[in-house]
């Protein structure tokens, strides 16, 4: 192979921030390439694995988090919290589908965002758009506009940070089953889904005491106490990307790998064939994600494939699809169709989130909770009339007791979407709708799996 970690600089890119001192971004980068990895291969290889097995329906993919993670909102109690929502979230699927979850975090590297417009206009005054917290500030001035590329050593910094965390909770203790009770946050004690969630976590209580009562406990078996969570973001600084890529030389599958993060993706508006983002993403070990909306052409759609993956390799793409709530039948089956037509090893997933996203009448930027669960339902309704397996969701959510997606069995209105409305982007499911997103999921897939077998 002729690629290298820096190949994408001979191919056109879009939505890559322009620094005004070109001396200091390469500095930064310089010492970039001599930070410790965040991941490592092994872990990586393990995710492939895993993914797999979702292609074939003996997993599921779980991959939610933050819309675009904030420097000025970081904090252990916030990680802690949407840990805890996703571990919630992954015990009514595994109860629900008897099969294993895999757990992925848009989390420890989600701090870059596309945009539709380059510029935001405010009382007639034009800045540079809000592109993310790893490339400029959110504040409405020219100086925090300004593209500043110190930010990207600030991401790895708090990166790095989450990633200890998170390891600390998966492998220390908080994923123990034996703990299942103390996952609820305080917020959600008096919801509906919390309700359902007890009744489950009462029932895992009890097969744990039977369990036990034999001689089995968390002490004896790792796998009750212990949990794989792996980390994902969208791979658009490709100068962070290609600073943080290694040559690994010690595993059978030796080669490059991003070490970021376990899964990177490529969005809707960077995925073009002949650019730079899909040139990175074609000679990396790592799983790929790529996002498929309405304007994907199936044909479009086997050529990055065949890009990225050209050994046909399983458990290395997941088609990350973001239709709309009501477009998900005329588009997505045009895609499933070229892909067994062609023969394309790819794991699906759905993206609910992004294809639903409104304007309020009062301005904020929101999305209803019933087309994001429609979407879903959509999806796993296209996959059982095509033939094919839905093999995960993709979404946006905290932990936090925000007021930002409408609707739900909360019930957040309109008027409420001004009181706890913290994203510094788009829209995120609440702990309350993301548990209302695992119940209507773990329905299905035990729907799906019934009717598949009968």
């Amino acid at each position: 192979m002729t690629w290298k970690p820096n190949s994408w600089r001979n191919y056109p890119v879009v939505q890559m921030p322009t620094y005004p001192d070109e001396s200091k971004v390469n500095s930064v980068e310089a010492k970039l390439s001599f930070k410790p990895p965040l991941v490592f291969a092994g872990e990586v290889q393990a995710l492939k694995k895993s993914l797999a097995l979702a292609e074939k329906g003996n997993a599921f993919i779980l991959q939610g988090g933050d819309c675009a993670e904030s420097f000025s909102q970081f904090s252990a109690n916030g990680i802690r919290d949407t840990f805890k929502v996703l571990l919630q979230m992954a015990v009514i699927l595994t109860y629900g589908s008897s099969i294993p979850i895999i757990k992925i975090g848009r989390i420890a590297g989600q701090f870059a965002k596309p945009r539709s417009s380059d510029v935001e206009i405010i009382d007639g005054i034009e800045l540079p758009s809000y592109r993310g917290d790893m490339i400029n500030d959110m504040e409405f001035n020219k100086t925090a506009r300004q593209p500043d590329p110190q930010r990207l050593i600030d991401g790895y910094e708090q990166s790095a940070a989450t990633l200890n965390l998170i390891r600390a909770f998966a492998q220390g203790g908080m994923a123990n089953l034996e703990k299942v009770h103390e996952w609820t946050l305080g917020f959600l004690n008096d919801t509906p889904e919390t309700d359902k969630y007890r009744e489950i976590a009462n029932r895992i209580s009890e097969s744990l005491n039977f369990m036990k009562a034999c001689g089995l406990t968390s002490s004896s078996v790792p796998q009750l106490r212990e949990t794989d969570f792996f980390t994902s973001h969208e791979a658009l600084l490709l100068n962070y990307e290609e600073a943080l890529t290694r040559e690994d030389t010690i595993t059978a599958e030796k080669g490059w790998y991003a070490t970021s993060a376990h899964l990177l993706w490529v969005g809707d508006r960077t995925r073009q064939f002949d650019h730079g983002h899909i040139e990175y993403l074609s000679g990396i070990q790592n799983p790929v994600g790529i996002k498929c909306g309405p304007s994907l052409e199936k044909d479009d759609l086997i050529r990055l494939l065949d890009k990225v993956n050209p050994n046909n390799e399983s458990g290395k793409v997941v088609l990350i699809c973001r239709m709309g709530s009501e477009k998900v039948n005329e588009h997505l089956p045009k895609l499933i169709k070229n892909i067994k037509v062609n023969g394309k090893n790819v794991t699906w997933c759905c993206d609910p989130m992004h294809g639903n996203t409104i304007k309020a009448s009062n301005g904020y930027k929101t999305r209803r909770v019933a087309e994001i669960l429609n979407e879903v339902n959509n999806f796993f309704l296209v996959h059982k009339s095509e033939g094919t397996l839905p093999g995960g969701v993709h979404f946006e959510m905290t932990g936090s007791n925000v007021t930002e997606c409408l609707g739900g069995a909360n019930e957040v209105k309109e008027s409420d979407l001004g009181s706890r409305y913290h994203t510094h982007c788009d829209p995120r499911l609440n702990g309350s709708q993301s548990l209302e997103l695992a119940f209507l999921v773990s329905d299905l897939i035990k729907s799906f799996r019934n009717g598949k077998g009968s």
